[in-house]
């Protein structure tokens, strides 16, 4: 019943957020939050591709998210590309212990109070933002389906050959 409140009240406050929506080439808001291994902040990976993927422990396609994450970090990280993961768990104690059954091999962070999805106008989970080399919004994405893992990891090398 908690988690359905909790979902209820993100979904509410998550969809509040549209006067935030990115647009494709504007500048990608800049966060600094709390990580695994400590702080996470999108100015130190300047010059990097990145895919900033929002998610949540309730969250089932999440889950089916984080093998393909771990597979384009381990793939395409060599050539210059970050993953983060920003989860948005009120508690990270639910966060660790879904990233216990599913681990991350990409960087995590935290944002509790939901602070970053709002600026990036997300409407639910999961979510994804991929930013160029430059620092620019190049594709909002929702959801997490099997038909979208090409689609995605074509967008990556894209980007990528555009960092070069």
């Amino acid at each position: 019943m908690k988690i359905k409140a909790i979902s209820i009240l993100l979904a509410a406050t998550l969809g509040a957020s549209s006067a935030f929506a990115l647009e494709k080439g504007a500048p990608a808001p800049q966060f600094d939050l709390q990580g695994m291994d400590g702080a996470v902040q999108l100015a130190k990976l300047t010059g990097k591709v990145v895919y900033v993927d929002f998610w949540a422990s309730w969250c089932g396609p999440c889950r089916q998210s984080f093998p393909w994450m771990n597979e384009m970090q381990a793939k395409y990280g060599p050539r210059g590309l970050q993953i983060v993961g920003i989860n948005v768990d009120a508690k990270s104690e639910d966060a660790k212990t879904f990233l216990a059954a599913t681990p991350a091999k990409f960087t995590i962070a935290f944002d509790p109070k939901g602070a970053t999805p709002r600026q990036y106008g997300i409407k639910g989970m999961p979510s994804s933002v991929l930013i160029g080399a430059d620092g620019k919004v190049l594709l909002e994405h929702s959801g997490f389906r099997d038909a979208d893992r090409a689609e995605l990891e074509a967008k990556i090398q894209s980007a990528l050959g555009a960092a070069k």
